[in-house]
């Protein structure tokens, strides 16, 4: 409907349903206008829309629409240079006016912010990605069984992001602490009464944060860097799970040989 309206007031327009359509769109087209949802299937997916469509073409305007107004989306918005964020429900004849008037006063003048590498990212965001994974973990049935501190539950979380920005980065990493680490954490969670499953619903959590951390900071994310760089994080906390999963197995036969 909202296409048909512009439409008739003399816009071409191209309207597409999902976040990998409108990706290929930028990646193909030059738009003067973007006018996108902001959740496209999943939370704020249309940020990743704007931070694409900011890269690709910083001269476009781009309006974000929004069913439910939040203060957290709000303030991205603004972080994020979106031209104007709307409340759906608001008459569509604003919308009309402001995308007029935007196009009449010319290029945003804003400039895009230096672009970053994703480890860089994850250092400047560790406090956020050690509290949104205590919030899931907390959340989670399984894991909630183990009734653990904020302290016990993270234990080795912030020490384990910062092995896997070294990493990514290419810094000196002491191989040896790291294994041990690894391994007593997965000595701890052992007697703490933890299961395998749980240890890998915790990495799992703690990969889905950083891929929503990620997300959050796309408009300014080095992307010629970003698949090596997820790569070697990814490696970092698959090794860690691995190992910490051999030193709970481990501790599993000792005590079962132990009681024999």
């Amino acid at each position: 409907m909202l296409r048909l309206v512009l439409e008739s007031e003399g816009f071409a327009v191209t309207a597409v349903g999902s976040v990998p359509q409108a990706l290929a769109e930028i990646a193909e087209h030059r738009f003067d206008v973007l006018v996108s949802d902001l959740n496209l299937g999943h939370p704020a997916d249309g940020f990743v829309v704007v931070s694409a469509m900011r890269r690709t073409h910083p001269d476009t305007l781009t309006f974000i629409l929004t069913g439910y107004p939040a203060f957290e989306s709000a303030l991205e918005a603004l972080r994020q240079h979106v031209h104007d964020y709307l409340i759906k429900g608001t008459p569509v004849e604003d919308l009309i006016e402001k995308i007029k008037s935007g196009l009449a006063s010319g290029p945003p003048t804003t400039s895009l912010p230096t672009s970053l590498r994703v480890p860089e990212v994850v250092e400047r965001n560790k406090d956020w990605i050690v509290a949104e994974w205590l919030q899931r973990v907390g959340a989670d049935s399984e894991t909630r069984s183990i009734p653990l501190s904020d302290a016990d539950r993270k234990d080795h979380v912030p020490g384990l992001l910062e092995e896997a920005i070294n990493h990514a980065c290419d810094r000196p990493i002491m191989e040896e602490k790291r294994q041990k680490d690894a391994e007593k954490h997965g000595t701890l969670r052992y007697h703490q009464g933890y299961t395998v499953p749980m240890l890998i619903v915790e990495a799992r959590f703690l990969r889905d944060v950083i891929a929503d951390c990620i997300r959050r900071n796309f408009l300014v994310i080095d992307l010629s860097n970003l698949i090596a760089d997820m790569t070697k994080i990814s490696d970092t906390l698959s090794l860690e799970l691995e190992e910490s999963v051999r030193a709970f197995e481990g501790q599993r036969g000792w005590n079962s040989a132990r009681s024999r």
